[in-house]
């Protein structure tokens, strides 16, 4: 018994009877409202409910029918939730119709450079500034953010050109101060399997960009949602960003299987990084074409104005020209599969 189906006109009382025999049992309690149904998604170990139990609570006033997921993610699986989620994040929704792109450089370098790189990617479309504060790198050598004054940097240039911040999150100890200045927070690949970061960004409701971890499956990435979405957050968009595999041509095999696949799985949205991906700007364009016509519902991409320069991943880093003339040529590949960009 994982998801309990209420009937039409149920009242308030009927459902918070059903609520408190729930968690008199242990479980928690998902309610979502849907434009035809409102349904319950029992949270804890379901197995553990004998049949005669489950039957029970069919039995219950206000319930139409009791539905078993196979799957382990429940708040995250379309059986939970048929219709596609669309998540507010700023002024825009991720989801719908609209294809969003989210760009910058990898990481928050000075503000006249992140300032130059908000207008230019904003006046070639994008809808979102990203810039890492924050650094998980390989080396501990390498640079590794600049933290606060880097998300300083950030809202200012948010003040200036109207772009809704993204930045990733690191140490569960940042949470107080990422959130006065972001609006999307990031958890990177190598976080994906922090539950305990995961469950403090769980707790507040702000939409959540989970990346695929280096080495994780499909399932890996929906339980890992489903560690913020039990907290409460439902507002998590999925990106595919690459998997270690054994070829080495390239930085990272970029999975475009999982995009359809997360979509026939789970009514999360659904955005890849094709910078990370391919690991090289000349891969970018093609990949973040064939993103879309996979069907996701955006694109993460590292754009910096001078990329040999760049402190971190300027390899990968697009010139904002090359972004403008991508921008363009996305409209079409949208176009064609029934998005706009």
């Amino acid at each position: 018994m994982d998801i309990i189906v209420l009937e039409k006109g149920i009242s308030a009382g009927e459902l918070r009877h059903i609520v408190k025999k729930l968690e008199r049992k242990g479980f928690k309690a998902n309610i979502s409202k849907g434009t035809e149904r409102t349904v319950i998604g029992v949270i804890g170990d379901t197995s553990r409910i004998t049949e005669d139990e489950a039957n029970a609570f069919a039995s219950m006033p206000g319930v139409e029918k009791i539905h078993r997921i196979i799957q382990p993610f429940r708040l995250a699986s379309r059986d939970f939730k048929p219709q596609d989620t669309v998540i507010k994040a700023g002024k825009h929704s991720i989801g719908g119709r609209k294809i969003q792109v989210m760009a910058g450089p990898c990481a928050v370098e000075d503000l006249p450079t992140l300032l130059k790189i908000g207008k230019e990617v904003k006046k070639a479309g994008a809808s979102f500034i990203r810039g890492g504060a924050f650094k998980p790198r390989t080396s501990p050598y390498t640079f590794q953010g600049l933290g606060e004054e880097g998300l300083k940097y950030l809202a200012e240039v948010r003040k200036k050109t109207g772009l809704p911040v993204v930045t990733e999150i690191m140490d569960p100890r940042d949470i107080d101060v990422i959130l006065k200045y972001t609006d999307v927070i990031q958890i990177g690949a190598r976080n994906m399997q922090n539950f305990r970061l995961l469950q403090e960004v769980g707790s507040y409701d702000i939409p959540i960009v989970l990346k695929r971890g280096l080495s994780a499956t499909i399932k890996d990435l929906l339980m890992a949602a489903e560690y913020i979405m039990a907290q409460g957050n439902d507002r998590v968009i999925l990106c595919e960003r690459g998997i270690r595999t054994f070829e080495t041509a390239t930085r990272n095999t970029l999975d475009l299987n999982a995009v359809p696949v997360l979509k026939s799985l789970s009514h999360l949205p659904v955005i890849v990084d094709p910078s990370h991906g391919a690991g090289h700007w000349k891969l970018v364009a093609p990949m973040s074409k064939a993103a879309i016509a996979a069907g996701a519902d955006g694109l993460i991409i590292e754009v910096h104005s001078n990329p040999e320069e760049a402190l971190s991943d300027g390899e990968q880093s697009l010139r904002p020209d090359k972004f403008a003339v991508l921008m363009k040529e996305l409209k079409a590949v949208a176009k064609a599969v029934g998005r706009e960009l």
